[in-house]
């Protein structure tokens, strides 16, 4: 089995989904890179992009057609003016006009050259695409890809595409290789093990440097989220609340920047229901900015963004853990722990249900807080499995397609749950614990594979269904 660094588990993306927007644009890269592989793109004539089972039922309110468009034009995600997105695609759709990968305008009607097949599944994976393209010679080449999750692309033949072949010094592919190796290695720590292990990446000092600034990141899009008011995009009418409910927990005191603002939070004296209320206005902030196509950290999916978020920045505003060394190693344990899901189980929400999401990410969060409080392997693993055992079964049914309802509040509470379940784990002795982290992960797998198909983000089952569109 192949080993996973945890930055390839919590990194920079754009909303609204990792798996239905995220997936597709490195789909649409990695095919633009085979066409320049086979003929220089100026020899291209047409281009065709089908998509098919969730990516196709969920793909206009999860931004799939979008993104397969911008990334056929060559955009990067990563550094696209995200205020640019609407007028960029605008124009492609009126001139019927798609200048492929930034050097060869091409024809491109949508509906045409992009076909969203909510009729048919490909057999691989729930969220199935295929691109196509015809040469001015005549030749054609296609390619099937399946988006599997947390932006992370696969073939029927490279279901590793976005790794490369890399194992570790001790590979920890399942919790129990976690404890074995801590405990062979004499380490009080389990961010001791992933340390020594992302050097297969980069040394200590870059993988410092990553962390930071994902926390820089992660304040940055809270910051964002907290300052913007309105409705999100996409018909539901939702009204943000982050910025309100901000507002309300400062008692109107007003700051200049975002420096001011931290500060403010962390000086603040307060109970437990204002603790709980910054918790859910820190997921709320991050959430809504993945519901309007804003910057985010992908953690490890972009439906459950806001929860790695929330629980960091409350153990940075409210506890004592909350110096450099703390952020560091609170993202390398969650992000450890977010490997093993994506190992033995999935990160997908079209082939588990949210369970995969926000129950993935509350686990995470989970043993990233528990590392930084100050408990030993056992409860870190501990922690992650009480977040995911109640969790397990969790549908994924959001209305109209959108990463909105339930989803935004999906987030505040995991972050919650993962809080709950570091407390939980720090006062309990882990020799007594009768269900480990694998077990969990085993069984979420099953419950993943048992689920009805309309219950992972099809949009055709739960609330999706049972609320009344008109209504909204």
């Amino acid at each position: 089995m192949q080993s996973i660094s945890v930055f390839e588990i919590i990194k920079i993306g754009i909303g609204p989904s990792s798996s239905h927007t995220m997936g597709p644009w490195n789909a649409a890269e990695l095919f633009l890179a085979l066409i320049r592989r086979t003929q220089p793109l100026e020899n291209v004539k047409e281009i065709f992009v089908e998509f098919f089972g969730s990516l196709a039922k969920t793909g206009v309110g999860h931004g799939t057609d979008i993104a397969g468009i911008l990334g056929l034009s060559g955009e990067d995600f990563k550094t696209i003016d995200t205020t640019k997105i609407d007028e960029k695609i605008e124009k492609i759709k009126l001139s019927k006009r798609l200048l492929l990968g930034g050097e060869k305008e091409i024809p491109f009607v949508y509906g045409k050259h992009l076909v969203l097949n909510m009729e048919k599944n490909l057999d691989f994976h729930p969220n199935g695409m295929i691109f196509k393209v015809i040469f001015e010679d005549g030749t054609e080449v296609a390619q099937d890809y399946y988006s599997v999750g947390g932006g992370f692309v696969a073939t029927k033949e490279d279901n590793t595409l976005e790794q490369s072949c890399i194992r570790t010094l001790y590979p920890c592919h399942k919790a129990k290789d976690i404890l074995y190796y801590c405990d062979k290695l004499g380490l009080d720590r389990m961010s001791d093990l992933v340390y020594i292990n992302e050097e297969s990446w980069r040394d200590r000092a870059e993988t410092e440097a990553e962390a930071l600034y994902i926390w820089k990141q992660i304040k940055e899009c809270i910051y964002k989220g907290v300052n913007k008011e309105g409705v999100l995009p996409g018909g539901l009418n939702v009204k943000r609340r982050a910025a309100g409910l901000n507002q309300k927990l400062l008692g109107g005191r007003t700051y200049q920047n975002i420096d001011q603002w931290f500060e403010m939070i962390a000086g603040s004296e307060t109970d437990f229901v204002s603790t709980t209320k910054w918790v859910s206005c820190f997921a709320l902030a991050v959430n809504e900015e993945n519901a309007s196509f804003g910057r985010i950290i992908t953690a490890p999916t972009n439906g459950a963004s806001g929860v790695i978020p929330a629980v960091l920045m409350y153990a940075q505003s409210f506890t004592q853990f909350n110096t450099s060394d703390d952020i560091i190693r609170f993202l390398l344990v969650a992000g450890e722990i977010g490997t093993l899901f994506k190992k033995n189980a999935t990160i997908s929400a079209a082939a588990g249900g949210c369970q995969a999401e926000i129950g993935v990410s509350s686990a995470m969060a989970a043993a990233g807080l528990t590392e930084i409080l100050g408990g030993n392997p056992e409860q870190v693993l501990m922690a992650a499995e009480i977040a995911m055992e109640h969790h397990l079964g969790l549908t994924c049914d959001p209305i109209k397609g959108l990463v909105q309802i339930p989803c935004i509040e999906r987030n505040s509470m995991g972050a919650i749950k993962a809080i709950t379940a570091a407390n939980l784990a720090l006062e309990s002795d882990p020799k007594h614990a009768r269900v480990s982290l694998d077990d969990v992960i085993k069984s979420m797998w099953d419950t993943a594979q048992n689920m009805n198909s309309k219950y992972k983000e099809t949009s055709e089952g739960g609330l999706a269904i049972s609320v009344n569109i008109a209504e909204c």
